[in-house]
C-alpha cells in the first residue's frame, strides 16, 4: 500500500518519509514531539493545492512550517508538514513609494529586511530569531519582537494575503484606497464568518483585543462590523488552523535616523516591572527587561568582555529611543536617565556597545535553555502577558509560584507590553514530571487570567496552552472561536490539536519520553559530559530548537552550521541534527546508535564545533558525533576512511622515514588514484606532502629564556615544519626557550573525529604524561596547530576527566594569548600590510580569535577576518562524498572574500584550512599567524605595544 509521500510524489512532489527527514521535523523548538507522516517542499502554489488533497483524499492533516521556531509545538503536526522555507523563500517586489513588500512565507525575515534597508525601509516586528524566522512562521504566531512598541505585531503591519482553504479553494485578501478590508473569497466562507460573529458581537468586543499582547486565541474582534470584517488580521495568529498562506503583502515602514540606548539599574526584576509605566511615558521604541541571571551565562562562557559596562544593579531595562531629530532624541534619553526611574541609569552613545548589549537580549531565548540548577530549561510555559501597568505584580506573584514549585528560571521579556518570556527546570526525570509540570503551568493560567492578561503574548498558544484558553476565554468566547473554525476548515484538515479541540498539554512531550531523562543513558559512554551529569540524554537536550543553528552566516558571524548552509536540509542543522540524537533516548523509538537516519544526518556534520560557541545552549555536535560512531563501531569493522584518515599521525611517522620516496610514489597517476580510492579519499583531492626533513629532526633547544613548551603536532611536524619553525623564532624574540616534548606526541584528533574514543583516550593519556609535570610549575604549553591545542583545552577534560588533565587544559594558550599576556613585547611593524585571516573553526569554538584579532591590529596590520568554516575541516572535506559540500561552504565566505582582494596577505593557522585554500585557491599566499610575525620581526623595524 502506498505511503502518504508516496502519493506526494505521485502527485510530482518533493516529499520523503526518510526517518531522517521524519526525527528532524518531528519537534520545533517547543518539548513536544510529533513525528509526521511526510514532509513536502513546495515550489509553487499548485505544490500547495496538490499537498491539500493529498491530505484531503489520505484522511491526514497539514501543517505548515517556515523556520520550525515555534516553541509551543504550532510547527508540528502527525500528518503531512509542509515546509516552506526551502523554496517559496523569495522577496517577490518592493514598492518603495507605497512601503509595500510582496512575499512568499518562506522568506527569512533578515533577508527581507536586507532587501528593504538600501531604500531606508524595514519590517516592523522583529523576533530575536530574526536571522532564521519565516514571515509566514510570523504570520501564523503574530509574532512581536522588541520594537513592537514602534511598529506594532505583525498583524499591524499585513496588507493582505493570499493562499488556499483547506478544500483547496483560493483566497485573497487586501484592503482598498480607503483602508477599508477587502476579501476574494467563496461566498460561503464570507457569510459563515458574518453569522459567526453575528450571533454573539457583545462577546467579540469584550473579550477579545483588550490590550497590545493578547495574542492567545483567534483574533475574532478584527470580525466586528466596525473593523469591516478584516480577514488578514484574523489569519494573523491563526497559526496555520484556518488556511494555507502561499503570499504575503506586508507594510515597510522607514528606518529611524536616530537610535539611542538607555540603561537603567534596579534592584531586582519585578521593581524594573513596577517601573515600566515611568519609562513608557518617553516613548521608547524598545523596551525590554533582563537580570543578572542571563549576565552571569554570558560572562561565565564568554568571558567578562562579552558584556560592556552596565549600570548598579541587579535588574535592567534596555530601552530604545529613536527620531529624526539627534537632539531631542539625545535630550529625550538624558530625561529618562535624569527621571531617577531606576537606581542607575546610562545612556549608551556608542552603537557598537549597543548592539552588543541587544545581542545579549536577542540571545536570551537560547541562553534561558539551562536554567540557574544547571538542569535544562524548557519553553512550557514561554511568552505570557498582563498589560504593562500590571507586569511588576505579575513578576512578583510569578516569582512567588515558582518558588512554590521549585523551580528556577532566568526570565526576561518586552516589559514595554507586559510580555514575559521564561524557560523553566520542569523535573521531567521524575515519575510524576508531566503531572507536576501540568500543576505549574494552571496555576500560571490562573494566574495570568486574574490580571485580565494572555497565554500567549507573541508566539501562538499552540500544543502548549491551547487547552488553557476556558480559563482565559468564557465559554460564549470559546464557542466563537470554534464557529470561526468550522467555517474555515469543517473537516479539521489544518494543524488539528491547535486552538479548537486543543490536544492535552502534557500529550507528546519530548522531555518525559525520553528513557535517558528518566533512567540515565550513562553507562558505556565514552565521554563525560560534565556539564550534563554524565548524561547523553541531557547533553542533546541542550538543543531548544531556537534554530540559530539555520541562520544566515553574516560577515560578523559564527561558523555554526556550515553544511546547513550549503544544503539547506533541517537534517543537516545543528537542531536536525539533535532531534535525531534525541531519539536514541526516546523510549518510544527503535532508533539506536547505528541506526542509518542517524548516520545519514551526521555524515555531513564537519565537527567544526561551532556550535559549541555560537549555539546559544552550547550544543556541541562535534562531541555527539565522535560519541555517535565510538557506540556504533565498537569492536567493528570500520569504514577505510577510518584507518587510514583517522590513523593519518600514524602513517605520516612511516612516511616520514623515506618522504622522497612517498612523495613521489603519489605523484604516479596510477598510483595515486588506487592510494586515494584505497583510502576513501575523493580522487579530486591531493594527499598532503611529507615535508623532506621533520621538525623534531632541526630543532635544537635554547636556554636564556623564561620556560615555554611548545606542543608540536603530527601535521607540523611531518607536513608544514615551516610553521612550527616560525613558532621557534617568535617565541625566542619574545624571551622565552621553547622546549618540545621528549618524544612526538598527538592529541589524537582523527582518533576523535572519526570516533575512535579508545584510541583518542591512549595518546591524550600519553601527552598529558609528558605535559603535566609542566603544567604544575606554571610553564605556558603553546600549540601550533588550533585545533590540536583546541583538544587540550575542551575535549581532553572530556574524554579523560581529572585534575592532571584540568592542569594541562589551564596551561594551555594560543600563541596570541600568550604574546599578548606579555607587557613588554616588543611587537613587529605589520604596519601597510592586509590581512585576510581565516580562524580556525576549533579557535573560534574553544578559545576564540579575539586575541589575535587584537594582535594583528597593535602590530598595525589591517585585519578582516572571514566568518564561517573552509570546508575541509580536518579529513571531513578529503572524504569521498564530501567534496562538492566542502567547496559549497569554501564558496560562501572564504573564496569570495579572497577574490574582493587577491593581493592580500591569507592567514590560516589551522592545516586543513591552508589545504583548502591550497587546492581551491593556489594563487594564495597563505601563512601561518607565527610566519607572519617572524617575517615582521626580521624585517625592518619592531615597536612595543
Amino acid at each position: 500500500m502506498p505511503t502518504i509521500a508516496d502519493q506526494l510524489r505521485a502527485s510530482g512532489l518533493d516529499a520523503s518519509d526518510s526517518p531522517a527527514v521524519l526525527g528532524a521535523y518531528s519537534s520545533d523548538a517547543s518539548l513536544y514531539r510529533v513525528p509526521p507522516a511526510a514532509v513536502v517542499w513546495p515550489r509553487s502554489t499548485e505544490d500547495v493545492r496538490r499537498s491539500l488533497a493529498v491530505a484531503r483524499e489520505a484522511g491526514v492533516p497539514l501543517t505548515s512550517r517556515g523556520a520550525g521556531t515555534s516553541v509551543a509545538g504550532n510547527a508540528i503536526g502527525p500528518g503531512i508538514v509542509v515546509d516552506f522555507s526551502r523554496h517559496l523563500d523569495q522577496v517577490l517586489s518592493i514598492d518603495a513609494d507605497a512601503g509595500l513588500a510582496v512575499v512568499q512565507p518562506g522568506v527569512v525575515q533578515a533577508v527581507l529586511q536586507a532587501a528593504a534597508a538600501p531604500l531606508g525601509l524595514r519590517f516592523g516586528p522583529d523576533p530575536s530569531t530574526s536571522s532564521r524566522c519565516t514571515i509566514g512562521g510570523m504570520i501564523g504566531n503574530d509574532a512581536c519582537g522588541a520594537r513592537s512598541l514602534a511598529f506594532g505585531r505583525t498583524s499591524h503591519n499585513v496588507r493582505g494575503l493570499g493562499g488556499l482553504l483547506a478544500d483547496g479553494s483560493a483566497f485573497a485578501t487586501g484592503y482598498d484606497s480607503s483602508g477599508t478590508p477587502t476579501v476574494d473569497a467563496p461566498a460561503a466562507l464570507v457569510d459563515g464568518l458574518r453569522g459567526v460573529i453575528g450571533a454573539d458581537l457583545a462577546t467579540a468586543r469584550t473579550e477579545f483585543g483588550r490590550f497590545g499582547r493578547q495574542v492567545s486565541g483567534y483574533a475574532v474582534d478584527r470580525l466586528l462590523p466596525e473593523h469591516g470584517l478584516d480577514i488578514s488580521r484574523l489569519l494573523v495568529g491563526s497559526e496555520g488552523t484556518l488556511a494555507v498562506v502561499t503570499e504575503a503583502t506586508v507594510r515597510l515602514v522607514r528606518t529611524p535616523i536616530v537610535r539611542r540606548m538607555v540603561v537603567l539599574g534596579f534592584p531586582d526584576f519585578p521593581t524594573a516591572g513596577h517601573a515600566t509605566p515611568g519609562v513608557l511615558a518617553f516613548a521608547p521604541s524598545a523596551c525590554e527587561g533582563i537580570d543578572r541571571r542571563i549576565v552571569e551565562v554570558i560572562v561565565e562562557r564568554r568571558g567578562l568582555d562579552a558584556v560592556p559596562p552596565l549600570p548598579a544593579g541587579d535588574a535592567w531595562m534596555f530601552v530604545e529611543l529613536t527620531g529624526d531629530d539627534p537632539a531631542e532624541v539625545t535630550a529625550r534619553a538624558e530625561g529618562l536617565v535624569a527621571a531617577g526611574v531606576g537606581i542607575s541609569g546610562l545612556v549608551v552613545p556608542d552603537q557598537v556597545a549597543a548592539d552588543r548589549l541587544w545581542r545579549i537580549r536577542e540571545d536570551g531565548a537560547g541562553l534561558a535553555g539551562r536554567a540557574p540548577s544547571g538542569r535544562p530549561a524548557w519553553a512550557g510555559w514561554e511568552d505570557s502577558a498582563v498589560p504593562p501597568e500590571r507586569l511588576g505584580d505579575y513578576l512578583t506573584a510569578f516569582d512567588a509560584l515558582l518558588g512554590e514549585h521549585g523551580l528556577t528560571a532566568m526570565p526576561f521579556g518586552h516589559f514595554g507590553e507586559g510580555c514575559l518570556h521564561v524557560r523553566l527546570d520542569f523535573g521531567f526525570d521524575r515519575t510524576d514530571g508531566p503531572d507536576r509540570y501540568r500543576s505549574f503551568i494552571e496555576a500560571a493560567a490562573d494566574l495570568v487570567a486574574s490580571m485580565g492578561g494572555s497565554f500567549s503574548g507573541e508566539h501562538g498558544d499552540g500544543r502548549a496552552r491551547s487547552e488553557l484558553l476556558p480559563r482565559m476565554y468564557s465559554p460564549a468566547a470559546m464557542r466563537l472561536m470554534a464557529g470561526v473554525k468550522h467555517v474555515f476548515d469543517p473537516d479539521g484538515v489544518l494543524n488539528p490539536g491547535v486552538l479548537v479541540d486543543p490536544a492535552p498539554l502534557t500529550a507528546d512531550l519530548r522531555a518525559s519520553s525520553s528513557t535517558s531523562l528518566r533512567t540515565g543513558l550513562r553507562g558505556g559512554l565514552a565521554l563525560a559530559y560534565v556539564d550534563d551529569g554524565g548524561d547523553f540524554g541531557q547533553a542533546v537536550h541542550r538543543c531548544t530548537g531556537v534554530g540559530k543553528c539555520r541562520a544566515d552566516n553574516s560577515p560578523t558571524g559564527g561558523v555554526m552550521c556550515p553544511s546547513f548552509q550549503a544544503t539547506g536540509e533541517e537534517i543537516h542543522s545543528t537542531r536536525g541534527r539533535a532531534r535525531l540524537l534525541q531519539e536514541i533516548v526516546n523510549g518510544a523509538s527503535p532508533t539506536t546508535w547505528s541506526s542509518p537516519e542517524v548516520h545519514e544526518a551526521l555524515d555531513l556534520c564537519l565537527s567544526c564545533k561551532g556550535c559549541a560557541s555560537d549555539c546559544p545552549t552550547s550544543t556541541d555536535m562535534a562531541s555527539y558525533k565522535a560519541e555517535v560512531l565510538h557506540q556504533t563501531y565498537r569492536r567493528r569493522l570500520r569504514p577505510r576512511s577510518h584507518y587510514v584518515l583517522g590513523w593519518l599521525p600514524r602513517w605520516a611517522r612511516l612516511g616520514s622515514l623515506t618522504p622522497r620516496l612517498a612523495n613521489g610514489a603519489m605523484s604516479v597517476g596510477a598510483v595515486r588514484s588506487v592510494a586515494l580510492a584505497t583510502a576513501g579519499v575523493d580522487r579530486r583531492r591531493r594527499m598532503p606532502t611529507f615535508a623532506r626533513r621533520t621538525f623534531r629532526r632541526t630543532f635544537t633547544g635554547a636556554t636564556g629564556g623564561r620556560d615555554v613548551v611548545l606542543f608540536v603536532d603530527s601535521f607540523s611536524n611531518h607536513f608544514t615544519p615551516a610553521a612550527a619553525d616560525a613558532m621557534v623564532t617568535v617565541l625566542r624574540a619574545a624571551g622565552f626557550a621553547p622546549r618540545i616534548t621528549v618524544r612526538q606526541e598527538c592529541c589524537g584528533l582523527p582518533w576523535i573525529s572519526t570516533g575512535q574514543l579508545d584510541g583518542a583516550r591512549r595518546r591524550l593519556s600519553r601527552l598529558v604524561t609528558s605535559l603535566i609535570d609542566d603544567a604544575r610549575a606554571g610553564v605556558p604549553i603553546v600549540g601550533v596547530e588550533p585545533s590540536c591545542t583546541a583538544v587540550l583545552r575542551h575535549d581532553l577534560v572530556d574524554l579523560l576527566p581529572g585534575p592532571d588533565s584540568a592542569t594541562v587544559a589551564g596551561a594551555t594558550v594560543t600563541l596570541a594569548e600568550l604574546l599578548s599576556s606579555l607587557p613588554d613585547w616588543e611587537s613587529p611593524d605589520l604596519s601597510g600590510i592586509s590581512v585576510l585571516a581565516q580562524p580556525h573553526c576549533h579557535h573560534h569554538a574553544v578559545m576564540g580569535w579575539s586575541a589575535d584579532h587584537a594582535l594583528l591590529e597593535a602590530c598595525g596590520a589591517q585585519v578582516e577576518a572571514v566568518a564561517g568554516c573552509c570546508g575541509m575541516a580536518g579529513n571531513f572535506g578529503v572524504e569521498q562524498g564530501h567534496y562538492d559540500v566542502s567547496v559549497a561552504i569554501a564558496e560562501q565566505h572564504l573564496l569570495p572574500a579572497f577574490r574582493r582582494a587577491p593581493g592580500r596577505v591569507v592567514l590560516a593557522d589551522g592545516f586543513s584550512c591552508r589545504t583548502q585554500l591550497d587546492e581551491l585557491a593556489p594563487e594564495a599566499r597563505v601563512l601561518h599567524l607565527a610566519e607572519l610575525l617572524a617575517e615582521g620581526l626580521l624585517g625592518d623595524g619592531a615597536r612595543r605595544t
